[in-house]
């Protein structure tokens, strides 16, 4: 009844709320995107975004349809791979960043663990500088992190808003150095972070320093500084730090896939990082979801 294409287009759209990063992700033209979801509405018989000029959001039956088109695409990929003999097999180094250890990454590692057991799948946890560093040296077949600054390349998956966060009764002094609770280089937060007190000339100071997203919350929660976060995975316990306090804007971070290119690693890896990547993205809204 449901085009998996047009399936496949709607969760992209759902899940950037965009339909020109959409048609990036998906290697289509925007036209082409607004044509699947338009058919998609016809077939349901109901609209599934709200949407003018300046922004897209999704209606109540689009985030019906959310669950409805995972579970369809999901059967169906099932399908294909069944009835075409064959199975996927062989060794996936996958790199996931720090930020997605809190939230629903384990469960669509479980589900793609489930649907190809035959795949030996070897997991890194880092932070997303040092992800990038390893993609580049070979030693990972794929990477979901953060993408640097003026960096174009990856397949987008989300965008979000970088914002200071810290404990709810957290003061800050104007005139004294910021207290920075920060990943070690090559941390792309960090180094985010710096930049933009630089650049404004406030004064900062180097408060707590970890490996461990779990040890900068604790520091944070125990009200030793701020840190800078992804507005919508901020842990419990922790808040925006009000405009009053004078911190300059982060802006806006992208989370991406990227591939890597293993030598002599054959089609194994590769089929198996670009159906790794598929769940990814298929279920990509349950990423920003903490667990």
């Amino acid at each position: 009844m449901y085009d998996p294409a047009q399936l496949r287009t709607f969760l992209a759209v759902a899940q950037t709320l965009s339909f020109t990063q959409a048609a990036h992700r998906l290697g289509l033209r925007q036209s082409t995107v607004s044509q699947h979801v338009r058919r998609l509405e016809d077939a349901t018989g109901r609209r599934l975004f709200s949407r003018d000029t300046h922004s897209v959001e999704l209606t109540e039956d689009g985030e019906a349809m959310l669950g409805f088109a995972r579970t369809i695409l999901q059967a169906h990929e099932r399908a294909s791979a069944f009835f075409a003999g064959t199975r996927l097999r062989g060794r996936l180094r996958f790199g996931a960043s720090e930020d997605f250890v809190l939230t629903r990454l384990p469960e669509i590692l479980e589900s793609f663990r489930r649907d190809h057991p035959e795949v030996d799948l070897e997991l890194t946890v880092e932070l997303s500088g040092t992800l990038h560093e390893r993609l580049e040296g070979g030693r990972l077949d794929l990477v979901l992190a953060k993408r640097r600054a003026g960096d174009t390349h990856g397949k987008l998956v989300w965008q979000d808003t970088l914002t200071w966060i810290g404990a709810p009764r957290l003061r800050l002094d104007p005139d004294r150095p910021v207290p920075l609770i920060v990943f070690p280089p090559p941390g792309i937060t960090r180094a985010r972070a710096l930049e933009v007190l630089e650049l404004h000339g406030r004064p900062w100071r180097i408060a707590c320093t970890s490996t461990s997203l779990s040890g900068l919350i604790a520091a944070a929660q125990a009200g030793l500084g701020v840190m800078a976060h992804t507005r919508g995975l901020i842990p419990p316990g922790l808040v925006p730090v009000p405009a009053r306090a004078g911190l300059p804007e982060l802006g806006d971070v992208d989370f991406v896939l990227l591939h890597g290119h293993r030598a002599g690693g054959g089609h194994g890896a590769q089929e198996a990082a670009d159906a790794l990547a598929t769940s990814i993205l298929a279920g990509g809204d349950r990423l920003y979801r903490l667990a």
